[in-house]
């Protein structure tokens, strides 16, 4: 989230970027989305705690995720609290149990309320005992919730030996060596410690936040192997990751080079981005630079936060958008193979997407026409331009439909006041087929944004378990729909310090059902699955 202001050079191109034409909108008078947070009973507010001090973390969280923590078939929701850097002031992060589609705070009982400054969060089963546990980056220590099974969570984090008191972002849960546990891969942003103060200015010349170029002092990731026994061992260096510095925000973990394991892609903020091929001893590789994933199509690292992945295109590969800041678009990288490809203007991403900073996305069929569509969480990160609220950082948030060559900006989300958005996780909270997406707020309410489309197609909605009955993170599903082959990947960790429904989602378009069901397991062996009507289905290894 690279900030522009007169100490540093990039000044000047945030003023140039202001001459652009307005992105192109399409008018729908279809309702697609609708803020529904109160009258289901999600009130949360990540609060930054902000008072005039212009600490950095409070312009960049906070979390959140969708989760069935009691196994009951319905996503329940953890938000991720940020707190008051400058006070003894303690805020806790909340965890609300969904009972039929209205949500019930159960946070103080069910020991899941951490009090760090919290920034992101993943899920995963990580002990393979059939719940799914949390783990919680801060600015501090981070935090293990082991699921008891009961409603309840265990604070695991120096039993596992997850000790780390630098300032995490976005963090994911991986079998990085198909061992059949999940390993744990941490970004951390900045090597940043409350009371290192620096005054910027914005563009005009008021003091504003600073961008992360200013504090001169990118991090380095974490990545611990999973032992096995409950605990795990940090092999960052061993990996060669811990070699190299960054400042990471946003993670994916999927096989992007094609040869069947784990591989992790890193949006940075105002450096180049990272993909990690998983070389499959325990070392992995940067080879953003050689597949063109590292800078844009004018060779330029912008500032990257958010991202997501799908294979919008059905050849079978994982395709990659990244968000960035006001002024930059966002980059759409097509996978071909042995190389991305930059095709962010020719897909219509570039004009529509520039005009303002963007955290949270997510590559969802809302209509369930089989396109994914495209929404972003957007949000300010200085006091620029003319405000439209309040809050000087408040933006607009977009949604964009897919078509067959490119995406536009559509009006089509309802009762929803304009704040500062960061986190937005997307699963289908009532189980309905049409996916929902929350969205975390900077000083400001939460949304529940429930899809409402009157017109969206039928849907096959998939859970794949593991032989330990776990979501199988890192496989991958393929099907026939419509006559044409899909591939989505088994994924939680994508968007921006969320964590999202694992569950495998088919729009159906005009079709009836999905056939050749074929899942590729994290271990490398393949089984078959024949057909399946709509609804929501079952598949085990």
């Amino acid at each position: 989230m690279r900030r522009f202001n007169f100490l540093i050079p990039l000044f000047l191109i945030s003023c140039n970027s202001k001459q652009e034409e307005p992105q192109q909108t399409t008018d729908n008078q279809t309702a697609w989305l609708e803020n529904q947070a109160s009258e289901r009973g999600v009130d949360f507010t990540w609060i930054s705690g902000a008072i005039d001090a212009f600490n950095m973390p409070e312009i960049i969280g906070g979390g959140a995720a969708m989760i069935d923590y009691d196994n009951d078939g319905d996503l329940d929701l953890y938000f991720v609290q940020g707190g008051f850097l400058d006070s003894n002031k303690i805020k806790r992060n909340a965890l609300m149990r969904n009972d039929g589609g209205h949500f019930t705070e159960v946070s103080q009982r069910s020991g899941a309320d951490d009090d760090g400054y919290g920034m992101g969060v993943a899920t995963g089963d990580y002990d393979n005992d059939g719940f799914v546990d949390l783990f919680v980056t801060n600015v501090g220590n981070n935090v293990l919730l082991h699921n008891n099974g009961d409603g309840t969570f265990t604070n695991r984090t120096e039993k596992a030996g997850l000790n780390d008191d630098g300032w995490g972002a976005s963090c994911a849960f991986a079998d990085l060596d198909a061992d059949g546990d999940l390993d744990l891969y941490v970004v951390n942003y900045l090597m940043w410690k409350h009371g290192l103060k620096i005054d910027c200015y914005n563009e005009k010349g008021t003091r504003d936040y600073c961008a992360p170029v200013n504090y001169m002092a990118p991090s380095r990731d974490i990545i611990y192997r999973n032992n096995g026994d409950g605990t795990f061992t940090d092999h960052s260096i061993q990996s060669g990751l811990g070699t190299r510095f960054g400042t990471g925000l946003g993670i994916l973990c999927n096989d992007y080079t094609g040869d069947g394991k784990i591989d992790i892609f890193i949006a940075n903020d105002g450096m180049p981005d990272q993909l990690w091929r998983n070389n499959g001893n325990w070392t992995f590789t940067d080879v953003a630079p050689l597949r063109g994933c590292a800078l844009d199509d004018e060779g330029k690292a912008k500032a990257g936060m958010g991202l997501t992945s799908d294979d919008f295109d059905g050849d079978g590969d994982f395709d990659i958008i990244v968000c960035n800041l006001f002024g930059e678009s966002d980059s759409l990288y097509r996978n071909d193979g042995d190389f991305f490809t930059d095709i962010t203007a020719s897909k219509g991403i570039r004009t529509a997407t520039r005009h303002a900073t963007r955290f949270g996305l997510g590559w969802v069929d809302f209509n369930n026409d089989g396109i994914l569509d495209l929404y972003e969480a957007n949000g300010r990160v200085q006091q620029i331009g003319t405000p439209l609220t309040e809050d000087p950082f408040a933006e607009p948030n977009y949604l964009l439909q897919g078509t067959e060559n490119k995406w536009e900006i559509i009006q089509g989300v309802l009762n929803l006041e304009v704040h500062t958005s960061r986190a937005a996780a997307f699963g289908d909270i009532n189980n309905d087929g049409g996916i929902d997406v929350l969205v975390v707020n900077k000083d400001a309410p939460a949304y529940l944004l429930m899809n409402v489309h009157a017109d969206r197609s039928n849907s096959v909605t998939l859970r794949v378990l593991n032989k330990h009955g776990s979501d199988a993170l890192g496989g991958v599903v393929t099907a026939i729909v419509n006559g044409k082959t899909v591939t989505h990947p088994i994924q939680s960790a994508w968007s921006y310090m969320a964590a999202n429904d694992p569950r495998v989602h088919f729009g159906l378009g005009d079709a009836k059902e999905i056939t050749n069901v074929t899942v590729r397991w994290v271990d490398g062996t393949t089984t078959e699955h024949g057909s399946f009507d709509k609804g929501f289905h079952t598949l085990r290894q």
